[in-house]
């Protein structure tokens, strides 16, 4: 059951694509269902970052399995290792 709640809670997860040219404007980033979050899951190709605020990291049970913690208000100092030619996806909620 937890799976389900977790994946269900995917569809409100903001997810941006990080294009080769660099960061998205705010007009494409695009939202992405639980159905299609959980088929990227394990692809090599896809990085998924979970950029949620500390305090709401610390308060949930539930994390995508493979997601990179990263700091929010740290994007400058982490956004560069992350090689343009993959898919990131970012979650916040």
């Amino acid at each position: 059951m937890k799976k389900r709640a977790f994946f269900a809670m995917a569809v409100l997860f903001l997810a941006a694509i990080f294009v080769s040219g660099g960061i998205s404007n705010a007009g494409d980033v695009e939202r992405i269902s639980k159905e299609s979050l959980k088929s990227l899951l394990g692809n090599p190709d896809v990085i998924v970052l979970d950029v949620r605020l500390p305090k709401d990291r610390n308060a949930s049970q539930l994390q995508i399995k493979g997601a990179i913690r990263e700091n929010p208000f740290k994007v400058k100092e982490w956004m560069k290792k992350y090689p343009k030619d993959k898919t990131l996806v970012f979650y916040c909620a």
